[in-house]
């Protein structure tokens, strides 16, 4: 059923079978259950290397090639993939990674705060607001969108496992990186935004639409909490190792 509107982002078809399919090319791939999809800029190459895992594939986009790993940690067959920045290419990478038999999936990557967070602290989104257009093409038209609970919980439960302190937020997912104005930041951070990114809410929409489990574990790099000096800091790098730590131990307990 088509669910028409005047704006043509608020439209949405309920039909889950498309005239693509995310398995479409019907390779001979049959991906790990559990799957960490991480932003984390090339820590899944050097982690690969270190651990001696393995190439199942390779997802191929009209700019880049994508290898899709698996590695065994803690007596458990785990898919890692490099996430690519963005809603859209994001969600479609995601879709192709379920296709091919992922069902549990974390990811990990960095935020920027729209209060006052210090740098790489640990954050588990629980709620995102609805800022970019991907989302809309998997599920009804919602202002909010809901992180899967068993996803929330697993993270939440690795965190207490280490003595880690952590905070449930709500975040706002943009596809406009440049277009975070003055009043926009004061008006998300009114609204209950804690931090901000550009994935969130596309990757819990396709999966919640492809009944898959997934959830996020944010750490904060930039931030924008004082919006007349803007502060990039060090982007977190520091902390990308242990946030991939963090992500397969969290898909582990889901």
């Amino acid at each position: 059923m088509i669910y028409k509107n005047d704006l043509a982002i608020l439209e949405f078809d309920d039909n889950i079978e498309s005239v693509i399919m995310p398995n479409h090319e019907n390779l001979d791939i049959n991906l790990p259950v559990k799957c960490v999809y991480a932003f984390l800029e090339d820590e899944i190459d050097r982690y690969v290397v270190r651990n001696e895992g393995e190439i199942l594939g390779h997802f191929e986009s009209a700019t880049k090639t994508y290898p899709i790993y698996k590695i065994n940690h803690k007596g458990h067959d785990l898919c890692l993939a490099q996430a690519p920045v963005g809603s859209a290419p994001a969600a479609q990478l995601l879709d192709w990674l379920i296709g091919y038999g992922v069902r549990e999936i974390i990811s990990t990557g960095t935020c920027g705060s729209l209060i006052d967070i210090a740098e790489s602290t640990f954050l588990v989104p629980v709620r995102a607001l609805r800022q970019e257009g991907t989302s809309f093409h998997y599920v009804l038209p919602s202002r909010y969108i809901d992180i899967n609970p068993r996803a929330v919980s697993a993270i939440e439960r690795v965190f207490r496992q280490r003595g880690l302190k952590y905070k449930e937020v709500m975040t706002r997912t943009t596809d406009g990186f440049y277009r975070e104005t003055k009043d926009l930041v004061n008006y998300r951070v009114d609204e209950g935004c804690a931090v901000v990114e550009m994935e969130c809410s596309a990757l819990a929409a396709v999966s919640q639409m492809r009944k898959a489990i997934w959830g996020e574990i944010l750490f904060t790099a930039d931030t924008l909490a004082d919006v007349e000096n803007y502060d990039q800091r060090n982007w977190a790098r520091n902390s990308f190792s242990y946030a991939l730590e963090l992500a397969m131990d969290a898909v582990i307990e889901i």
